[in-house]
C-alpha cells in the first residue's frame, strides 16, 4: 500500500505503509544510530515525535522484548529506508513490522530518508503527517500539520502509580543499601537498573508527585529522569523540582531532569534546530579534559550563558558544537547531564556518572550518622 510523508513546507515523499494504517501528525526527528532501533521505540523521549532512522536497513535483528526500554512504543510514527522483514537473530520474538502493528505505530518505508534527512539539517525539524490518503489535498492540509503541538507529553508517558525496584544485588552485597526517589519524567527502565545493580532501593514516583512527598521518603538521593517535550511546558514540575533542589538531598538529573533543574534555577532553555538524537555524540569533560562518545536524545538544550554564575559551572559541553552538555551545582551535591549514560543501545563510556552520583549519596549519608 502506497503511503506518504508530508512536511510543514510541502515537500512530499511517496513510500510504502508499514505498521498501523493511519493518519497521523507529528514533529519529524531523526535518530543516526545504526542499532538500537527498539530503544529507541520505546523510548518514552519520542513522545509527540514521528521518527527517521538515517541507517538504510533497519529491522535485522528483530525484536527482543527484554531490550525494550518501557512496556510500550511511544513515537508517532517510524521512517525508514528499507525495513527488513526477515530478521536473523536467535534473541527475536517477532519482526518488527508485527511490532509496530501490534501497538498501532504507523510508518513508512522506500523514501529517501538521506533527502529528508538533510531537509531537516537545513530548515530544521518541522511537523509532518503519514497518511494513506492518495487523494490527498496539499492546500487543506498544510494548515493542520502546521499547527500541531503535543500537549503534556509527560503526563501522557509518566507512570500512573508509585513503583518500586529492588537493590538487585547478590546474597553476600556488603556494599551499602541506599533509598533513591526516582521522578518519572518519561524515564527509560536502564536509569532504575543502573542504581538498582549499584546497590539502591529505587521507589519510582509519578511525574506530578508533590516535593513534601518525596522528601518524607527521607531518601538518601533523588533522580530527575529523562523524557519529552518542552521543558518550559512543565512549570508546576518545575516548581516541585526547586523544593527537592533546597533540601540539599544529592541529586542527579538527565535529558529533560537536567534542563527542569536548570530552570529551577534560574535558567533558560532553547530549542534547537535539529536536536541530538543518536549514538555517537561526543562530549568534554571540562574538568578532566576527556572526550566520551554519549547517547543523545533531545530537541531542546539550556541556553548558554544562562545559567548564574553562583549557582552553577558547566561541566560537560558537546564536542561538535560546544552546547551545554552537563552542569554542576556550587556548594550542592548536586549534578545533571544532558546525555545518557545509562544508554542501551548505545556506548557505555559515561556510566562511571552512576557510581559518582552513589558515592555521593554515601559520603552525605555517612555524615549525617557521624
Amino acid at each position: 500500500m502506497k503511503a506518504f510523508l508530508i512536511l510543514a513546507d510541502g515537500h512530499v515523499f511517496e513510500g510504502r505503509s508499514i505498521g498501523a494504517v493511519k493518519e497521523t501528525i507529528s514533529e519529524i526527528v531523526f535518530n543516526t544510530s545504526m542499532t538500537g532501533y527498539l530503544e529507541i521505540l520505546t523510548d518514552p523521549s519520542y513522545a509527540g515525535e514521528a521518527v527517521v532512522m538515517t541507517y538504510p536497513l533497519i529491522g535485522n535483528y528483530g525484536v527482543c522484548c527484554e531490550d525494550m526500554e518501557d512496556e510500550l512504543p511511544w513515537p508517532d510514527g517510524f521512517i525508514v529506508r528499507e525495513l527488513c522483514r526477515e530478521p536473523s537473530n536467535f534473541r527475536s520474538e517477532t519482526a518488527l513490522e508485527q511490532f509496530l502493528k501490534a501497538h498501532d505505530i504507523p510508518g513508512i518505508e522506500g523514501i529517501d530518508t538521506r533527502a529528508l534527512t538533510k531537509i531537516l539539517r537545513t530548515q530544521g525539524t518541522m511537523n509532518g503527517m503519514i497518511t494513506t490518503n492518495e487523494n490527498f489535498d496539499l492546500e487543506e492540509v498544510l494548515p493542520k500539520i502546521k499547527a500541531f503541538k503535543a500537549h503534556d507529553v509527560v503526563g501522557r508517558v509518566t507512570c500512573k502509580e508509585t513503583g518500586f525496584v529492588p537493590a538487585d544485588v547478590p546474597k553476600d552485597w556488603d556494599g551499602p543499601r541506599l533509598k533513591v526517589a526516582l521522578m518519572d519524567f518519561g524515564a527509560k527502565k536502564n536509569i532504575a537498573g543502573e542504581l538498582s545493580r549499584r546497590g539502591c532501593d529505587v521507589t519510582i514516583y509519578p511525574a506530578y508527585t508533590s516535593a513534601e512527598e518525596i522528601l518524607q521518603s527521607a531518601p538518601d538521593g533523588i533522580m530527575l529522569s529523562n523524557g519529552p517535550g518542552d521543558p518550559k511546558d512543565c512549570g508546576p514540575i518545575i516548581a516541585e523540582v526547586k523544593k527537592m533542589f533546597d533540601s540539599d538531598i544529592p541529586m542527579f538529573g538527565i535529558c529533560l531532569g537536567h534542563q527542569l533543574l536548570a530552570l529551577a534555577n534560574g535558567a533558560d532553555t532553547r530549542k534547537m534546530k535539529w536536536g541530538h538524537r543518536g549514538a555517537n555524540h561526543p562530549v568534554k569533560d571540562l574538568e578532566t579534559g576527556r572526550v566520551y562518545i554519549s547517547t543523545q536524545n533531545h530537541g531542546y538544550v539550556v541556553a548558554d550563558r544562562t545559567v548564574p554564575d553562583d549557582v552553577a559551572e558547566v561541566s560537560f559541553r558537546n564536542a561538535n558544537d560546544a552546547t551545554t552538555e552537563g552542569l554542576h551545582y556550587l556548594g550542592k551535591d548536586v549534578f545533571t547531564v544532558q546525555f545518557h549514560p545509562e544508554a542501551c543501545g548505545g556506548p557505555q563510556d559515561t556510566a562511571f556518572l552512576f557510581d559518582r552520583f552513589i558515592n555521593m549519596m554515601e559520603v552525605c549519608k555517612n555524615a549525617e550518622e557521624e
